[in-house]
């Protein structure tokens, strides 16, 4: 809409760059982008008489959340990778449909999506930039790099050697893709081994080579000590999961490794709550609560709650090592069972391994907004950038379950919840 301007008025406004609320705020609107921000009375003297106003009362408003790492095509309902890619690649693209709707309602207003079959993903986005679809605004990574038989090889792009590292690179690009994804580890795919390296420091090197000459960022999968090390060696912008996994499967924290993740500068997603099982350490928990749970129920708790320990305590560790401003929240959604719409669980297991509720909101913000190459658009509320704000009933610095409790969502200023 041509010269439409709008001014959203609430309550309290967190702007992404500070940790507290501020009192009587408004945003002023114009084609997208954000003209000014301040205490309403201010801001109602820059208003033009004609402008729509849109008083979201005793809301939270913050930027837009950003979620880096999810699979539209899977639908998180608990089926298994078999049974997932047994699907034709039009039920996949339906799939992201109601994924991508499932997330902005959740307030989540930029993603990245992290590998899907053939051309689905490249689909989506179109679907999207057309206005065919709602959803939030999409980074898309094409097919997932990875090796012969490796994690996600039903993607349909395998590469072995530098040379078939670069031609991938290459391809990806000039079909459209915003980043370059390479599975650096064996994974959940049927007979991969998470806790061996899939690539060696050269080959991962020539692809991020190959990606920065296109101006393109990476991202590796990273479940094994061994290819978290050869990531870091060979200068790839964003690692997933860093799990720290020997090839027996257990997680070890290494100190060396953190050491050498904190001196390289690189970014970090831990997808916390795909390690963890934490959507039905939630399910369970909400049993017990209400004195429904069976014994069965009661020992799979204890049991999840006992695994999930492992994994936050290497989190914990890590954030030793000056580590906190370099994590990004991801939900890895559309995997097993992890359905969309909850980036919410990742901010409150950020929570449960130290960070603060305000530090989470500003992990999910202006630090995702940098690690995906994005800074100059979203993840703060500042004059010029994109108006994706989102709407929270209580205080999110103070309480994560606000994070849980979402009354509106904007996208360059247009209210879509």
């Amino acid at each position: 809409m041509p010269n439409h301007t709008v001014q959203i008025r609430a309550a309290r406004l967190v702007d992404g760059i500070s940790t507290y609320a501020k009192n009587d705020q408004a945003i002023l609107v114009t084609d997208g982008r954000i003209d000014a921000v301040g205490h309403h009375e201010d801001i109602a003297e820059q208003t033009p008489p004609d402008a729509e106003v849109i008083d979201l009362g005793d809301a939270y408003i913050t930027p837009g959340l950003i979620d880096g790492h999810t699979h539209l095509s899977l639908a998180g309902d608990g089926r298994n990778y078999v049974q997932m890619f047994s699907e034709t690649d039009e039920m996949m693209v339906l799939t992201g449909v109601m994924n991508l709707q499932r997330h902005l309602a959740a307030g989540i207003t930029t993603l990245r999506e992290h590998g899907a079959r053939n051309k689905v993903g490249f689909t989506l986005k179109e679907g999207l930039e057309r206005g065919y679809i709602p959803g939030p605004r999409t980074l898309v990574s094409g097919r997932p790099i990875t090796c012969t038989g490796g994690h996600f090889h039903m993607c349909n792009e395998t590469a072995d050697g530098e040379a078939e590292m670069r031609r991938s690179v290459r391809r990806l690009v000039h079909e459209g893709a915003d980043y370059i994804k390479i599975m650096a580890s064996g994974g959940g795919t049927a007979g991969t081994i998470p806790g061996r390296a899939s690539y060696s420091v050269a080959e991962l090197h020539a692809a991020v080579h190959e990606a920065h000459h296109f101006h393109r960022l990476t991202v590796a999968h990273c479940r094994a000590k061994e290819s978290m090390v050869r990531a870091v060696e060979a200068g790839i912008d964003l690692m997933e999961h860093a799990e720290f996994l020997d090839p027996d499967g257990e997680l070890r924290f290494d100190p060396k490794i953190a050491e050498m993740m904190a001196e390289s500068g690189i970014w970090i997603s831990p997808t916390l709550q795909a390690w963890t099982g934490y959507p039905r350490i939630v399910d369970l928990r909400a049993k017990r609560d209400t004195d429904t749970i069976s014994l069965d129920e009661l020992t799979e708790l204890q049991r999840l709650e006992t695994r999930a320990e492992g994994r936050l305590d290497v989190m914990r560790r890590m954030l030793d090592y000056d580590l906190r401003d370099r994590i990004v929240p991801g939900t890895d959604s559309g995997v097993g069972h992890l359905a969309f719409g909850h980036l919410d669980y990742d901010l409150q297991l950020l929570v449960q391994v130290g960070f603060t509720p305000a530090e989470a909101l500003i992990s999910a913000t202006r630090i995702s907004a940098e690690a995906i190459g994005m800074t100059d658009e979203i993840g703060t509320i500042a004059p010029g950038k994109i108006a994706d704000l989102v709407a929270f009933e209580t205080d999110p610095t103070n309480d994560v379950n606000a994070f849980s409790r979402v009354t509106a969502v904007f996208q360059a200023g247009q209210r879509v919840k």
